[in-house]
């Protein structure tokens, strides 16, 4: 029906070269279903038509209400838009069709057929804790792949390790001087915190530590036998223990190519920006001098010869053009790195690279407790895995006190508590700062994960007590109330969301729009019995139950969550 208007609005439209994709960008759903089911706004096309949006939808309004395609009832131009109304019946039979035949794919596009997304995120640092300072960039890099996936692109899923520099001497001070690599293996990742502190705290006492640390740190850099060992030591117990706090939140990566494995594709670069003039010398430093593009200059080798975070990421950013051919690569980093990811996209424009147009900085804001910053330094931080825990137990004592006869309590628990958690995170726009509140993300009652999964679990329930129908019979005509209009719009609405969250590299579209669609549907409940009733009437209500169900989950999934069965 709609693809029908569209080619019907292309053709009225007086625009020349006007396809019914350009249609389709005006399209909307309007604010309020009273103004119809979908709008075509025509401020847009005011300045080509040099004539009032007014006059416009009064036009377009005479010249398409008798080429109305099947199932669109009305059309009214008012105020500059141009709205229709469907046919309710219609309506609801065509998108509750369309979910009950396609399932979990419902809202699945080809759109990315063909092309290549690298998403760069979380990051972590080798030998330093995961805290809640990694939260966002890991969930929010997460969901993109999934939502990317969806929609057809090949996504390449790729953790940019923090594992060069000289914290790893420091390390291997630190371990040789107070640990043995029996309590390591034991204890991993609080262990290698605890002695880090360590050796800053008696760095201060005795500065020559540092150059012990400096010492070895060129030894890893050598390629020396033992230093190399104890670094992939390391590399091997973060990776262990991480690992598993990523299984916890659903997050896969493709690849684990991190700062060190660039040490061997920097000089090609380096050389290829001095052959091109655009490596200039400064204080006995290198840079690129971007002075005419308002920007400080790009520090690519210090004075003592060390290269920067800047170097690697143009280094990584030609071998992932190599490699992958993508057609987007993104980086998930805090927005802090505003500047330094504006001064390697414009390097690799004034290489002449036209792909550096592709290159995406997906900025964040912060999320922390109520105490503040971190330090790792200090053994201030937050652990994201100290976060889960607590928001798992704080859910188990909410499940106990409302359901103390829930089986599997504690499984269903794990779900809820980390699902609480990657909601949060997802629910904002990313730009936000967040301050995390435990009672406020495990609200069932708030716009929260907890609400979205008992909303879910909802509707699997009243699955099983209206037990096998026959979903044919449904008499659509029955669905004509408001809040059944509103959950049909809402359901019709799940692929265009999906896009718009990947075009915007923002999944919090996603998490509002569940809200949404759990809070009329929770209406639709409200105001509508479904067992007992009349053939045809059963059917319909109990097809946008399993309806919404399905597109629950399959979204619950795009964000890393799972929606247990019973809470």
């Amino acid at each position: 029906m709609a693809t029908e208007l569209k080619r019907e609005l292309s053709r009225v439209i007086p625009v020349e070269g006007l396809s019914e994709e350009d249609v389709y960008s005006l399209m909307t759903a309007p604010p309020d279903l009273k103004m119809g089911d979908l709008t075509l706004p025509c401020f847009r096309l005011a300045k080509t038509l040099r004539k009032s949006p007014q006059v416009i939808a009064a036009d377009l309004c005479a010249a398409v209400k008798d080429r109305l395609p099947e199932g669109v009832a009305s059309v009214e131009a008012v105020n500059g838009y141009l709205n229709f109304r469907f046919d309710k019946a219609s309506e609801a039979a065509r998108v509750i069709k369309k979910v009950l035949s396609d399932g979990a794919s419902y809202g699945s596009d080809t759109i990315g057929k063909g092309k290549t997304v690298c998403i760069d995120y979380s990051s972590i640092n080798i030998a330093k804790p995961f805290h809640i300072g990694h939260l966002l960039t890991t969930v929010i890099g997460g969901s993109l792949y999934k939502i990317l996936e969806k929609l057809g692109y090949k996504c390449v899923g790729i953790n940019h390790l923090g594992d060069w520099g000289t914290q790893f001497g420091k390390l291997i001070v630190a371990y040789k001087k107070w640990c043995s690599e029996e309590e390591l293996r034991k204890e991993g990742m609080k262990v290698l915190t605890k002695i880090y502190v360590r050796f800053h705290e008696e760095a201060e006492k005795d500065p020559t530590l540092d150059d012990e640390a400096r010492a070895w740190f060129k030894k890893i850099e050598d390629g020396d036998e033992e230093a190399t060992r104890l670094f992939s030591l390391f590399k091997e117990i973060t990776l262990r223990e991480v690992g598993k706090t990523y299984d916890r939140l659903k997050i896969k990566f493709d690849s684990y190519a991190g700062e060190s494995f660039y040490n061997d594709k920097m000089e090609p670069v380096l050389q290829e920006l001095e052959k091109k003039g655009l490596l200039v010398e400064s204080e006995g430093a290198k840079v690129v001098d971007l002075s005419e593009y308002d920007m400080p200059p790009c520090l690519l080798v210090k004075a003592d010869g060390a290269t920067l975070y800047a170097t690697r990421d143009l280094a990584a950013a030609f071998y992932r053009k190599a490699t992958y051919d993508f057609d987007k690569c993104l980086y998930v980093v805090a927005y802090q790195q505003n500047l330094h990811f504006k001064q390697v996209f414009k390097v690799l424009e004034l290489l002449g690279k036209d792909w550096a147009k592709d290159m995406v900085h997906v900025p964040f804001g912060m999320v922390s407790l109520e105490d503040g910053a971190m330090s790792t330094r200090k053994g201030k931080v937050v652990l994201l895995e100290d976060v889960l825990n607590n928001a798992v137990q704080k859910s188990l004592d909410i499940i106990t006190a409302k359901n103390p006869d829930l089986e599997d309590k504690e499984r269903v628990a794990e779900t809820v508590g980390v699902g609480a958690v990657i909601f949060f995170a997802l629910s904002n726009n990313r730009i936000k700062d967040m301050v995390f509140s435990y009672d406020k993300v495990l609200n069932f009652d708030g716009e929260t994960g907890p609400y979205v999964q008992y909303t879910t679990t909802r509707c699997k329930s009243l699955m099983k007590k209206i037990g096998r129908y026959d979903e044919k019979k449904a008499d659509y005509a029955s669905l004509s109330d408001e809040a059944s209009c509103a959950v049909i719009a809402d359901l019709n609405k799940f692929g265009e969301v999906l896009k718009t969250a990947a075009e915007r590299y923002e999944p919090s579209y996603l998490s509002r729009y569940l809200i949404d669609l759990c809070k009329d549907f929770n209406r639709f409940y409200l105001n509508n019995r479904i067992l007992n009733e009349p053939e045809g009437v059963k059917e319909a209500r109990a097809n946008v139950v399993y309806a919404v169900k399905t597109v629950l989950e399959e979204g619950l999934r795009l964000l890393g969550i799972d929606a247990p069965d019973k809470m």
